[in-house]
């Protein structure tokens, strides 16, 4: 007889980077247009730390739970800075990573059978925490421009519902919430005793528009002393993208101060504390700032403009909504053909490689994710010239 495996991980769907990377193996010389991450590497400031960290021995035993000091400290400085956020009721949480920090979120504020609001499409990951934790992902769309919709989302609360999601700027479409938008999300949350988990990974990648924290209305209320105490919103940041510190694995979580004390049980539990050299590192990226990233940002929008204008080509073909942030577009293509079927023709017959938009909830009609931050303009060249000559073809 075979050892029982858990129910609840049969629900859970397959990661989709690993099986576009294992096809690009396959096919030797395909171009990636699917993983998000940039092509530029950390400050060097950050490698300077790693100096500073090997000189204290005791470095090398394990250190708090939710962070190194010098780390909390230095975040809070940034997100009053830059965020508008005063994190003096709140807690700060080093993760490994944001996607630590949602399912730490999860896994702290719901129990088996609970909702938790996405917004389609969503990013795969927050899904797949959701059905790991045994609750259910209520899922609603968002409108043509994958703009959030604020009546759908109010329709969607029940007597279940835990917390509301948002990603901004947005993973996989590219778009970018406007700040009234967020409040209203924002002000759901309050009306009905929910959490706003906001999901803020790509907060520098913006072209042309404003990036808003939400985390930054409870320090309007709390200056009022209308609201002490009552923060509900959760908020996620990392340094993998703006960094250039994706294996790193760093990011960070700002949390009401009730739910510090389950975080701690679910990272020392999961984790104990995040690897120290790589807390070190993120203090040396942070002294290098904003500044750092907007000058590779420049380089990005740069290769945003070339792909922009290239897809405009095919318009016939593909819709490309509105984006303004982030570092992809989530194309809509007119064909009868499923998005993985797509996928797996462009790597087999074009040597190019995207997402399918069924691993972001899209089940019906053909969208693929197309990522450009990790290319330099001779590659995004090429490989979106190969995109649009098989979508031509296909």
């Amino acid at each position: 007889m075979q050892e029982r495996q858990a129910l609840r991980m049969q629900s859970v769907q397959l990661p989709m980077i690993p099986i576009v990377g294992e096809l690009i193996r396959q096919h030797e010389g395909t171009i990636s247009l699917g993983q998000g991450v940039v092509g530029y590497p950390p400050p060097p400031q950050a490698i300077a730390q790693i100096s500073e960290f090997l000189s204290q021995p005791n470095n090398h035993k394990y250190q708090a739970v939710e962070g190194i000091a010098a780390l909390r400290s230095r975040i809070a400085q940034k997100l009053q800075a830059e965020n508008g956020m005063d994190v003096s009721a709140s807690q700060i949480v080093v993760t490994a990573g944001s996607n630590m920090g949602f399912l730490n979120a999860i896994l702290a504020i719901t129990d088996p059978g609970d909702e938790v609001i996405l917004q389609a499409p969503y990013y795969f990951n927050h899904e797949m925490a959701i059905t790991i934790a045994s609750c259910q992902a209520i899922i609603v769309p968002t409108d043509e421009n994958y703009q959030l919709d604020c009546d759908r989302i109010r329709a969607a609360i029940t007597e279940k519902t835990r917390a509301i999601v948002t990603v901004s700027p947005n993973n996989p479409t590219g778009v970018v919430y406007p700040e009234i938008d967020l409040r209203a999300v924002n002000q759901l949350c309050q009306q009905h005793g929910l959490y706003h988990i906001s999901d803020e990974a790509y907060e520098y990648f913006t072209y042309g528009v404003p990036h808003f924290s939400p985390g930054s209305i409870s320090a309007e209320r709390n200056s009022k002393g209308t609201a002490a105490g009552r923060d509900h919103t959760i908020s996620l940041f990392s340094l993998s993208k703006a960094y250039g510190f994706a294996s790193w694995r760093i990011g960070y979580m700002v949390v009401p101060a009730n739910l510090l004390e389950s975080l701690q049980k679910i990272q020392d539990t999961n984790v104990i504390c995040p690897a120290v050299v790589s807390q070190y590192a993120a203090i040396g990226a942070l002294d290098a700032g904003k500044a750092y990233c907007q000058k590779q940002i420049a380089a990005i929008a740069e290769v945003r403009e070339l792909v922009l204008h290239e897809l405009s080509s095919i318009s016939h073909l593909c819709t490309v909504p509105p984006a303004n942030g982030a570092f992809y577009f989530l194309l809509n293509v007119h064909t009868d053909q499923t998005s993985m079927e797509v996928v797996e023709r462009l790597i087999r017959e074009y040597r190019v490689a995207v997402l399918p938009g069924s691993t972001f909830g899209l089940e019906t009609g053909c969208y693929l994710r197309v990522a450009y931050g990790a290319l330099d303009r001779e590659t995004a060249i090429a490989g979106i010239g190969r995109l649009i000559n098989g979508l031509k073809h296909i």
